[in-house]
């Protein structure tokens, strides 16, 4: 078993001891759903980012993070009936703060990307299932990890206009001084609880 299946299945397993025994079928489907949504989020996002990039550089792909992101996450978050979106324990954008759960997931993602070589590997997911008083909570995380593309708006060295760029458009922003390889943040997807 590899060290992504390892964390996977304690992370499932980690869910589902949360959740007491309870009648009628679960919806098996959430999960490959949940990871369907995550595969077009950030397909779509990185399809407008490349956009941007090749037609106005990287003060272009953070007017496309602004603005375009928060679109497709709600557009998608609108047709599933699910809450999709981006975080990051080092935010650029202060409305994708992360809950409890949100950084704790992260914060074994991190420390899975550091001790072990992610080349030619899928990045690290976690699924959730778990009984409140609302009912069942689903939800599904899956780590978006820094790729060399990416460190032209979240590296250690950027263009003074993109600094420039970045500071009027997040003036709060943490999400910089990132390496190829490391945890950049995580697509969340998180189904209404059902009963």
């Amino acid at each position: 078993m590899n060290s992504r299946q390892t964390t996977r299945s304690a992370l499932i397993l980690f869910g589902l001891l949360a959740l007491p025994a309870f009648g009628g079928e679960p919806d098996v489907a959430w999960d490959e759903r949940s990871r369907a949504l995550a595969d077009q989020l950030m397909s779509e996002l990185q399809a407008e980012l490349g956009r941007a990039m090749q037609q106005g550089g990287p003060v272009a792909a953070v007017a496309v993070c602004k603005s375009r992101a928060p679109e497709i996450a709600a557009r998608l978050s609108a047709s599933s009936g699910a809450e999709v979106g981006r975080t990051a324990i080092r935010l650029r954008n202060p409305a994708n703060a992360p809950d409890d759960l949100e950084r704790a997931v992260m914060q074994g993602f991190a420390a899975e990307l550091s001790s072990a070589s992610q080349a030619g590997t899928a990045p690290p997911e976690a699924i959730f299932e778990s009984r409140s008083a609302r009912g069942i909570e689903r939800r599904y995380l899956r780590a978006i990890v820094m790729q060399p593309v990416c460190l032209a708006c979240h590296g250690a060295t950027l263009a003074p206009e993109l600094v420039m760029a970045i500071a009027r458009e997040y003036p709060q922003d943490t999400a910089t001084g990132f390496e190829t390889g490391q945890l950049r943040g995580a697509v969340t997807v998180r189904w209404p609880a059902t009963r």
